[in-house]
């Protein structure tokens, strides 16, 4: 009975050893483990047959036959286990990675301030004040003022008008997601990236 106990636990060392192994070897080393334990459970019958007892010999085939069950059932186990870990290895495993599909550049306005609307306001009033006289003359004046502080609004947001870097990128996950940058990121598309804060960066 020592002798099965002994056997058992040589059986199920072996089998966890020989799976520890690359998944992709697992239908081999299920084999290899099988043959191991078929060679082992005859090894264990021939020691029964050394019982000096029927009961005895019995009692020791049973012991023989579940070890044997054991080890295949462990095999079977440890194979299911290694392919599973294979398949897992094949997931996208970076949930913040992705590629970049996409780089366009635009242009954006600058935000005008008042000095730009003060200026052309006065520029406006100035010219507005050389039409006409009298009444006509303060209207115009006044027209000018407006019309000046508008056109000053507007070209000093042209003269601050800025490039825009819009970045798409496509994650792993199916999402995608712009980013926009005020300098050249130095990305085109294909490049791989991922997550960086609010931005993101080559990795």
């Amino acid at each position: 009975m020592k002798k099965n106990l002994i056997l058992a636990g040589l059986l199920l060392s072996s089998a966890s050893a020989a799976f520890a192994q690359n998944a992709q070897m697992a239908k081999q080393q299920y084999s290899e483990a099988s043959k191991q334990a078929a060679s082992r459970y005859a090894d264990d019958k021939k020691l029964c047959a050394e019982e000096t007892s029927s009961s005895a010999r019995m009692q020791c085939l049973r012991d023989a036959k579940a070890v044997y069950n054991n080890a295949l059932a462990a095999a079977k186990t440890a194979s299911a286990s290694n392919n599973m870990s294979s398949n897992q290895k094949k997931q996208p495993v970076c949930a913040e990675c992705g590629r970049v599909v996409a780089v366009n550049v635009s242009e954006k306005d600058g935000e005008g301030s008042a000095i730009g609307v003060i200026a052309g306001g006065v520029a406006g009033a100035l010219l507005g004040n050389q039409v006409g006289g009298g009444t006509g003359r303060d209207l115009a004046t006044i027209a000018g003022a407006a019309g000046g502080a508008m056109a000053g609004h507007k070209i000093e947001q042209k003269v601050k008008t800025a490039k825009v870097w819009n970045v798409t990128v496509q994650y792993d996950n199916g999402n995608k997601q712009s980013f926009h940058f005020d300098q050249d990121p130095g990305l085109q598309s294909g490049d791989l990236v991922k997550n960086s804060g609010s931005s993101i960066v080559r990795r």
